[in-house]
């Protein structure tokens, strides 16, 4: 029997009523990793119960023990009842490794999971790892079996991002310029391109000519895309999926997450 799809939907305090009756694991944004280092929730609201943390680090000044700071995110979440917590780390400091290695061994002995970015995955060999799902060249299902192999095919998990960008032709850095959802329908709506699909990618695609900066290729995501990108991970054996509720409350039916009448437990 092949193993049920687990979707973790990262979603404010005051849009957590939105996920009513559809079948996900909240992850609470409502925390973050201040100086000190100390943990900080949100104020205001009734405080979260179960799912799991989302903990961001942007206020983090790089200074202090990480003992006492994982020791406050364990107490949180035997409080809240959270299973587990996700590692919002942009950046890669020395003080965060040994953050994510700490809750990496308290976590594994307690049973919950720890979700980290892939920078992230060699310091903490219990966790999960998230694979980000935007690619500009090569091959998502290639970029996924090469994951699996390193990390272990149980431990990786696909962050979707609903994404957008304008790249430059020719793109010797391989980044392009972030598009907003309104940019890209501007964009779609003024030129009336011919879109084509990405069957390596899982994204659209189109391209264009501007007077002023030459050829463009802009690069994006869709309901559709998004759920070929999932069952792109499946067939690698990746059941596991993160995915902003931001970016998924206008796909949830391509996605599989509505249930009507009925609704996941939190756990």
């Amino acid at each position: 029997m092949a193993n049920k799809d687990i979707f973790l939907i990262p979603v404010l305090p005051q849009q957590l009523g939105q996920l009513q009756g559809l079948d996900v694991l909240p992850a609470h944004l409502a925390y973050r990793m201040g100086r000190g280092p100390h943990l900080f929730r949100s104020g205001g609201g009734t405080p979260p119960y179960g799912g799991v943390m989302v903990l961001d680090c942007r206020e983090f000044d790089g200074f202090g023990p990480p003992d006492p700071f994982c020791q406050e995110v364990v107490r949180e979440c035997l409080a809240r009842n959270f299973s587990g917590a996700v590692l919002d780390f942009e950046l890669r400091l020395p003080p965060l490794e040994q953050v994510a290695a700490r809750l990496d061994e308290s976590f594994a002995r307690r049973g919950w999971e720890l979700y980290v970015p892939e920078s992230y995955g060699h310091c903490a060999p219990h966790a999960r790892v998230m694979i980000p799902s935007a690619l500009s060249g090569g091959s998502l299902a290639l970029r996924l079996e090469e994951a699996t192999e390193h990390f272990g095919r149980g431990r990786v998990a696909l962050a979707l991002e609903k994404t957008a960008e304008d790249f430059f032709l020719p793109s010797p850095t391989g980044g392009g310029v972030p598009l907003t959802r309104e940019e890209l329908d501007g964009l779609l709506e003024r030129l009336r391109p011919s879109v084509f699909y990405s069957r390596e990618l899982c994204a659209r695609y189109f391209t264009y000519m501007s007077r002023e900066s030459g050829a463009h290729f802009v690069l994006f995501d869709d309901g559709d895309t998004l759920a070929r990108k999932v069952e792109t991970a499946r067939q690698v054996g990746i059941n596991l999926f993160l995915i902003p509720w931001e970016q998924a409350r206008d796909c949830t039916r391509e996605l599989g997450l509505s249930r009507p009448g009925q609704s996941r437990p939190i756990r």
